[in-house]
């Protein structure tokens, strides 16, 4: 049986991740690691052990891995994109310096390690569509240089120390669960509060800006899948691009409006926002991780339209 802990298990992905993996491996089986300020609350904190894991404290990592019996570490510390930019030395400190301290701790106590890239990990000059598993990664933010190191350093352990890394380059993310936070593709999140609330809509992408994105139920089944890939089958390990939709501002309105006729957006364009947009894929070529560990997503544009406006349709009216 495994004993999973999971770095940054309050946030938008490890909040609902963790528990999908105590449903899967047992409560008892996956602990929540978290810093002071964000402590879990609710089912995250009933539902399993939890303990404070900040990972530019290594030794804190090395304990509570050896109390917990960790052999699986999934580390979701980062900063998103916006923030990222805004405190770039934070954002490196968290994602190189914490990757670093993870990947020390899995060294000495033969972890498993998930650590995910991003789209951002791409930039002006890769190829924005059908972007290739293996092509140029030039990105112009630390949030995209960030990404980059992580995958070049993940790699670097696996092929000098054997530690089983790896990771997907995941799209936007969508849930319902947790708000969103300061990332480029916020605004397909946002932009379903609005519909169910009523209420007009500024979306700050350029109409025709495409990106990719992924339902979060497609983004955990993808990162428990490749955890549980057979690794002689891996040819790739460090990061595999998953797809499972892409659109730009007027498809995800035009989905809601088949709902909620009367929904309103119009555009304010954020400068920043659309400058790290314009350099992301439109659509990434998935077919390594489809071909190596049977990746296939669930849903696309329409269905996660009609169980996002449900599901959240639920939530504000508790």
């Amino acid at each position: 049986m495994k004993n999973i802990l999971v770095i940054g298990s309050t946030g938008q992905i490890g909040s609902e991740l963790t528990k999908l993996l105590r449903n899967q491996y047992g409560n008892n089986h996956v602990v929540a690691g978290y810093i002071p300020g964000a402590e879990p609350t609710g089912e995250l904190k009933d539902g399993g052990p939890s303990a404070i894991v900040d990972v530019t404290n290594q030794q804190m990592i090395a304990d509570v891995s050896q109390k917990f019996q960790i052999d699986t570490i999934y580390n979701l510390a980062a900063l998103l994109s916006v923030v990222a930019e805004s405190k770039p030395k934070l954002a490196w400190k968290i994602g190189i310096d914490g990757l670093w301290n993870i990947l020390e701790v899995a060294r000495e106590q033969h972890c498993a390690v998930f650590t995910p890239s991003s789209i951002g990990s791409f930039g002006p000059n890769t190829p924005h569509n059908l972007t290739p598993q293996d092509t140029i990664q030039r990105p112009k933010t630390i949030y995209g240089i960030t990404k980059v190191t992580t995958e070049l350093l993940s790699d670097y352990y696996f092929q000098k120390y054997g530690v089983d890394t790896r990771s997907v380059r995941f799209p936007g993310v969508i849930s319902y669960v947790t708000p969103p936070g300061g990332g480029t593709t916020d605004y397909a999140v946002d932009i379903y509060y609005y519909a169910v609330r009523g209420e007009k809509f500024v979306c700050p992408i350029q109409a025709g800006t495409k990106m990719d994105m992924i339902y979060m139920p497609d983004a955990l089944k993808a990162a428990i899948m490749l955890m549980e890939a057979n690794p002689d089958k891996l040819v790739h390990r460090n990061a595999f691009n998953i797809a499972s939709m892409s659109f730009d501002p007027e498809m995800i309105y035009a989905a809601i409006k088949q709902h909620k006729p009367g929904f309103e957006m119009v555009y304010e364009v954020d400068s920043l926002k659309q400058c790290i947009a314009d350099s992301w894929p439109d659509m990434m070529d998935d077919s390594c991780a489809r071909e190596e560990w049977q990746w296939n997503p669930t849903y696309n544009l329409e269905s996660m339209t009609t169980d996002m406006l449900e599901k959240l349709a639920i939530k504000l009216a508790k």
